[in-house]
């Protein structure tokens, strides 16, 4: 669905991507995971056009995507940080967005519009939204169309606790329609029933791309954090790492 090869991008002198090439398919949840400044976002935002490659191609259904920005209707995209024009209200922002894709009512998916209730907030400016409640906005954009691929940056990052697994819900039924589905997260127990496979990404390198299945067995590990763990241990920038993310879940369960 999504084939990426030796893709390389350097922000001055910053090797965010370094001859990065992968194959996504349909009915895969892709985990992008690894250190900040590791390459996660720029990849993400290569694949959708918000960036421009030094060298490599991407192709998205076989069709390379340089030239042709239709291929974005088929891509839902969640941001990390959503950004929106402070006076426009939220209903204005569904209605608009509905008239550029000219998508029929009924092919909408307005799943997470009613399961997070904001069509009672249709009235309001995004400017009085909470970061939260922002979120939510952006992961009904990200579904509305019901697209064939989702790419999804921290979707979990501001939620509250019952949004947040609401949202796990809705991907882990999109994963069972056969959808391809990439993920960047640093709450690596958010991944482990929801992803196929693992990325891991280190200073622009593509340090491994295993299915999960695979990680658990070389590692001997059930969780996703500790067979992360274990495997990349050996190098001490991600030994530090992974100790960072052990003592941020080790936090999150004992407050």
């Amino acid at each position: 669905m999504i084939r990426v090869e030796s893709l390389r991008k350097k922000f001055k002198k910053l090797q965010a991507l370094d001859d990065i090439s992968a194959v996504f398919s349909s009915g895969q949840v892709i985990s992008l995971i690894g250190p900040n400044g590791s390459g996660k976002t720029t990849l993400i935002k290569t694949i959708l056009g918000m960036v421009r490659a030094d060298s490599g191609h991407i192709y998205v259904n076989a069709k390379p995507i340089d030239g042709d920005p239709g291929y974005r209707s088929k891509i839902g995209y969640m941001p990390q940080i959503g950004r929106y024009p402070d006076n426009m209200k939220v209903g204005h922002l569904f209605s608009m967005m509905k008239n550029i894709r000219t998508m029929p009512d009924a092919e909408l998916d307005t799943d997470l519009l009613v399961r997070f209730n904001l069509v009672s907030i249709f009235d309001k400016p995004m400017r009085t939204l909470s970061g939260g409640t922002r979120q939510k906005v952006s992961a009904a954009l990200a579904f509305y169309f019901n697209p064939d691929i989702l790419i999804l940056d921290e979707p979990t990052a501001g939620l509250d606790p019952l949004s947040s697994e609401i949202l796990k819900e809705k991907i882990l039924q999109e994963k069972k329609k056969n959808k391809l589905i990439l993920i960047t997260s640093h709450i690596l127990s958010d991944l482990d029933e929801l992803t196929t496979h693992i990325m891991y990404l280190q200073e622009g390198k593509m340090i491994f791309l295993k299915d999960i299945n695979t990680l658990r067995r070389e590692t001997g590990e059930d969780r996703l954090v500790k067979a992360i763990a274990g495997i990349m241990r050996t190098d001490k920038k991600n030994a530090l790492w992974i100790d960072e993310v052990l003592a941020m879940k080790a936090g999150k369960e004992h407050p």
